[in-house]
């Protein structure tokens, strides 16, 4: 378990360099009183692991930029790469003081050994294409959603998966999987989302897609107030939810989404240990409140359309 005495620790994500595992997280001070503030007071953390379980906790890797800057207000959650150039590339989600702190964009930094990052520019190397991608509009969601980047090469091709939303569909269910490429991973082309509104998810959090044993299957979360109605009485915590595809770019049937049977775990990422898969994520509203912590592994299994615990 990732705990941390003096910040609440919510989403995270890993990467392995072929002896530890590297968790970067987000994490805001307790001294702010109220965790609902946490979101616009984050660090981006960093830990390390043999195991998942026991973590050593380091220097933070990201913090925001002074103004002028795409993440001169908030630095938000993303994932970590190694690059053809050796070298290694974390993309992360910001906002900034002079547009509102409403309008997500994406950036990068980049390291030599995961503990020592440089930003690579002030300005978003990424941003939503109208054409695809609804802007700000207060009647329609309260953000301008673009954010949470996920990068993987594929067929010697840089794809990026981002929470996006579409310009279709019903208020509460234009989720979709944003999508962007690169050949270069500094230079990306905003693509048409690979998925299909409509799928009962005002929002896709946190995307992340990977092969597990031979399968392709993507994960996102969704809180209960971004769902349709119908989902949020089918499922009134939220939470987790995947869906296998034919390949990492899919197609994803969204409507097909397995909900994971946990009531306050989210923000989950699936990570590889020794030949098995394991969901790390953050404890979320509990009884006695917002937890703030990340989980101990749970061991996940394909079963049907998606994820849920080896034991199932």
């Amino acid at each position: 378990m990732l705990q941390l005495p003096e910040s609440w620790v919510w989403d995270s994500w890993y990467v392995f360099d072929g002896t530890l595992h590297h968790a970067f997280y987000l994490r805001a001070s307790r001294a702010l009183k109220d965790p609902n503030r946490r979101h616009r007071h984050p660090y981006i953390g960093h830990a390390t692991s043999t195991d998942l379980v026991n973590w050593e906790v380091h220097s933070d890797a990201i913090a925001i930029s002074d103004p002028p800057a795409f993440d001169s207000w908030t630095t938000w959650t993303g994932s970590v790469v190694k690059g053809d150039d050796g070298m290694w590339w974390i993309y992360y989600t910001g906002t900034s003081k002079e547009d509102g702190g409403d309008i997500q964009k994406i950036g990068a930094a980049k390291s030599k050994d995961l503990y020592s990052w440089e930003k690579i520019s002030s300005k978003a190397l990424v941003e939503a294409d109208p054409k695809f991608y609804e802007m700000l509009d207060y009647n329609k969601w309260h953000d301008q959603a673009f954010r949470d980047p996920w990068v993987f090469k594929q067929d010697g091709l840089w794809h990026m998966l981002i929470t996006a939303r579409s310009i279709e569909g019903e208020r509460f269910s234009r989720g979709v999987v944003g999508h962007a490429t690169s050949q270069d991973m500094l230079t990306w082309s905003v693509q048409p989302p690979l998925t299909a509104p409509n799928g009962g998810f005002g929002q896709m959090e946190v995307f992340q897609v990977e092969n597990v044993h031979g399968q392709a299957v993507l994960l996102w979360c969704c809180g209960p107030n971004e769902l349709t109605p119908q989902l949020r009485e089918k499922y009134p915590y939220g939470g987790m939810f995947s869906v296998v595809g034919d390949s990492l770019l899919g197609p994803f049937d969204i409507t097909k989404s397995v909900w994971f049977p946990h009531t306050s775990i989210y923000a989950a990422r699936i990570v590889e240990h020794k030949g098995k898969w394991y969901m790390l994520g953050f404890e979320n509203e509990t009884e006695s409140g917002f937890g703030g912590r990340i989980l101990d592994p749970i061991e996940v299994q394909i079963q049907g359309h998606g994820l849920v615990p080896a034991s199932s």
